[in-house]
């Protein structure tokens, strides 16, 4: 079986999410390939879609202009893997804080989730760190660029990281529910190809 896993190119970090995907295909032995989703018509034909971090009210706007938001949630409902990264994981919501609220984002609606949108501040406020998932033995390295976070997960919603302190408290950033994952990071930016690795997994390769 030739699996093929779409990258949302209508805005973002997409060359990197396709970079370590056919990096992964390869290492995983699978036959596969990668291609770039800019308009209606290919998401049915995925196996797996990955929506990449970015400017969250563009890719919200352009997916619904070309027709691809209703392809994704037909996606989804099918039980399709699909993955969302930083805007990913706003797009993915089906409610935000009044961050999210007063953009006119576009939300997709397929997790029970709220998120807020920069999180952890502007630009400047980016940084990396080691970050404790449950699906993993060692830490992964979290790229947080201009950050979401999910304020709010309903009891159907798998938490898989958290980072908190004093001030803000526990926010939430990774999750997944059924066949959904959002990350908060920006995994397509670093060489560990675990998370890669792990989604790749989740789609059905038998013939």
């Amino acid at each position: 079986m030739v699996v093929k896993i779409g990258v949302i190119g209508l805005q973002g970090d997409v060359e990197e999410h396709v970079r370590a995907l056919k990096s992964c295909l390869a290492e995983m032995g699978e036959h596969g390939e990668v291609v770039i989703i800019k308009h209606h018509g290919i998401v049915s034909s995925c196996d797996a879609i990955v929506i990449p971090g970015g400017e969250s009210t563009t890719i919200g706007r352009l997916i619904e202009r070309e027709g691809v938001a209703d392809e994704l949630r037909e996606a989804a409902e099918a039980g399709k893997p699909i993955m969302g990264t930083c805007a990913g994981m706003i797009l993915l919501a089906k409610d935000g804080d009044e961050s999210v609220k007063r953009t006119g984002q576009l939300l997709l609606g397929l997790m029970d989730v709220r998120v807020k949108r920069n999180a952890f501040g502007r630009q400047r406020e980016s940084f990396e760190l080691p970050l404790k998932l449950s699906i993993f033995d060692e830490p992964f390295p979290g790229v947080f660029i201009r950050a979401p976070c999910i304020t709010h997960a309903a009891a159907g919603v798998d938490v898989l990281a958290r980072l908190g302190d004093d001030a803000t408290g526990e926010r939430i950033v990774a999750a997944r529910q059924g066949n959904i994952m959002a990350l908060a990071f920006h995994p397509e930016l670093t060489t560990d190809r675990r998370i890669h690795h792990y989604f790749i997994a989740q789609i059905n390769f038998r013939s």
